[in-house]
């Protein structure tokens, strides 16, 4: 039997990955950003797609940046995007802060998204960008922080690390405790072992010269995780990348099961295909399902299935406590393990189908991230 043979070998790396977890979050914990001695002037890039829960309050948290030279752009589709309506209303309230939204029209690629940021960036008049989704909320120091690190000239793109907000379900509240102590697991072992060669897509800065040597928003027009694809290039054309001392807030929202289930397999389809040896070894961050299952079938492993369920634990803490201060996960924290469970279906499930569903419609994504109408 191949199964017993290899649970033990599974659950020690499992172990050793909660290790290397907690080492990571306690190295990113020391990290302090430097003190703020210039204040370059930034533009915000806000692609929008209809309203979101609580899109006025996450629009809000940028309008009122403690920050002396900034500017908003907004981008829809259409005029009839309900979104408009809202930017119209802040607008209005903070007339003192420069914004302007700007109607696209339908992009001429899949990635609608890229194609808003890139007209908001042919329209931006700095030289400092930070793209944020539409589900971001932040406290009035973000930019202040993203600047301080900007000030080091070999840097030339940051990405936020996000603790996750849910709105009322059940099922993404699952989702952010996942997120809150797996996901955010995953990018500081990246980044303690292998430096930071990638982005995470809800809030990114940049230099426009840093986009510009990779090839602008072309060079990622086509991929499902153009974020990813973004931090890779940078890294590759020997511009400095680095994990933000800065967490912000992602407001996922609230979904049903299948919504629930849909959205997560798309983001496993998706990372699958970005890359494809990191979403193997992702099995590795999904630790409570393996000592389970050594558990039934070996039961004399059980001191090792024990320890993983501890490390398991104390690595959630580092991540979610210590890291991201997530009161949700330090409430719920029982829900770990049916997380962990829902997580591990998922992620045998990205390894079968080539077709995704995105804002209602079907795509088909290629073996390299890139993807498609169908």
């Amino acid at each position: 039997m191949v199964l017993p043979l290899l649970l033990p070998a599974l659950v020690s790396g499992a172990l050793v990955y909660c290790v290397l977890t907690i080492v990571a979050a306690v190295r990113y914990h020391a990290v302090r950003p430097p003190e703020l001695r210039v204040t370059a002037p930034v533009s915000i890039l806000k692609p929008l797609a209809g309203v979101d829960d609580g899109l006025e309050e996450n629009l809000r948290s940028f309008f009122e940046q403690d920050y002396p030279d900034f500017e908003i752009w907004f981008a829809v589709r259409s005029r009839s995007d309900p979104a408009i309506a809202v930017v119209d209303r802040l607008q209005a309230a903070y007339p003192r802060i420069p914004s302007q939204l700007i109607v696209t029209g339908e992009p001429p690629y899949a990635n609608a998204k890229v194609y808003s940021l890139d007209r908001m960036l042919a329209a931006a008049r700095h030289d400092l960008l930070v793209m944020a989704d539409s589900d971001i909320r932040v406290s009035r120091d973000m930019l202040r922080t993203i600047a301080a690190e900007f000030q080091d000239p070999k840097l030339g793109l940051a990405t936020c690390p996000y603790r996750a907000v849910p709105g009322r379900s059940f099922w993404n509240t699952l989702e952010a405790i996942g997120l809150n102590t797996e996901f955010i697991g995953g990018v500081l072992v990246a980044r303690m072992l292998d430096g930071m060669k990638f982005a995470l897509g809800p809030t990114i800065a940049a230099r426009r010269a840093t986009l510009e040597g990779i090839g602008g928003f072309d060079a990622v027009k086509d991929f499902l995780a153009e974020d990813f694809v973004m931090g890779k290039l940078a890294a590759e054309r020997g511009d400095g990348v680095i994990l933000s001392s800065y967490v912000i807030e992602h407001r996922i929202g609230a979904q049903s099961l299948a919504a629930n289930l849909k959205h997560r397999l798309r983001w496993n389809r998706s990372t699958r295909r970005s890359r494809p040896a990191g979403y193997v070894g992702q099995l590795f961050t999904i630790p409570l399902p393996l000592a389970l299952l050594l558990w039934i079938v070996q039961p004399g492993w059980w001191p090792l299935a024990a320890a993983t369920v501890l490390l398991r634990a104390v690595a959630g803490w580092a991540t979610a406590g210590l890291v991201l201060r997530d009161p949700l996960t330090a409430r719920l924290f029982w829900l770990v393990p049916l997380q962990d469970v829902i997580s591990f279906a998922m992620w045998i499930g990205g390894f079968f189908g080539n077709t995704i569903l995105w804002r209602g419609r079907k795509y088909y994504l290629r073996p390299d991230g890139r993807f498609e109408p169908v």
